[in-house]
């Protein structure tokens, strides 16, 4: 086993952890980690992350919902359309997206940059709205929660077609929409948060079965199970630490991270 494989299954412990911590991250920590260190084309990278992702999340969602911290309601009212867009992102969309969508010169704007540079900005924009005060999110169950339901139903459709397209779970953007629409508890959000996303992420990748992707299996399984022990190490820690601080200080990673990506993808 090559030194970057052994790197690339270390950080994916830490793709569990932000999961675990956080409710958000796995895959903004994935793509760039497949992609990078373990030399997983871009494309193919984006349906591993779905996997990874969606299974880690799924095995985090069951250990919150024995702690009833999961708003099954909400899982159906978000989840219903993000899932529904997000196979046919997959299944259907992604695949007519041609190889070359332009060039200039001798630089060729390849699908594969242009879905890089499209995760760079949703990096940027997550990292933004992890770094941002968010004085609504706190873990109080003083406000009953409140359905909203055209902007619930909107906002699934939309972190559906992200998901789809960038293999993010979205969970940066499922959560402050969970506080700020529904009035849902910080912590009822994030273990409502990782049901949405394992079931979108899961179907997602389904959607890519269909086509002529050849898959690792014994890569994805690996990296994916390491990946659930961090979720575990990421609850447990959850417990100890403040999930604002480190909130804020991943935010600044992703932010420095999702720079990186966009120069590396457009000038080098």
């Amino acid at each position: 086993m090559e030194i970057s494989q052994l790197i690339g299954y270390a950080l994916a412990v830490l793709v569990g952890i932000s999961l675990g911590l956080i409710g958000s991250g796995g895959s903004i920590l994935t793509v760039p980690i497949l992609v990078y260190i373990m030399a997983v084309e871009p494309v193919l990278a984006t349906a591993y992350s779905l996997f990874v992702v969606g299974t880690t999340s799924l095995v985090g969602g069951i250990q919150n919902a024995f702690q009833k911290k999961v708003d099954y309601k909400t899982v159906l009212i978000f989840g219903i359309p993000s899932i529904i867009s997000v196979y046919i992102t997959r299944a259907f969309l992604v695949p007519i997206i041609p190889d070359v969508l332009f060039s200039i010169g001798e630089f060729h704007f390849t699908k594969s940059i242009a879905l890089m540079v499209l995760f760079a900005i949703v990096m940027i924009l997550a990292s933004i709205s992890m770094i941002r005060p968010c004085p609504k999110c706190n873990d109080t169950n003083s406000e009953k929660i409140i359905y909203n339901y055209p902007m619930i139903l909107l906002e699934g459709t939309v972190v559906g077609i992200l998901t789809g397209l960038v293999g993010a779970g979205g969970g940066f953007l499922i959560i402050p929409a969970l506080v700020l629409l529904a009035k849902m508890p910080m912590k009822l959000a994030v273990g409502t948060s990782l049901f949405i996303i394992a079931a979108k992420s899961l179907l997602g990748f389904i959607g890519d079965l269909q086509g002529d992707e050849v898959i690792d299996w014994l890569m994805l399984s690996t990296f994916t199970g390491l990946s659930v022990v961090g979720i575990f190490i990421g609850i447990f820690l959850s417990k100890k630490v403040g999930g604002s601080r480190l909130k804020v200080g991943f935010g600044w990673f992703v932010l420095l991270m999702g720079i990186y990506v966009l120069i590396k993808e457009l000038f080098f």
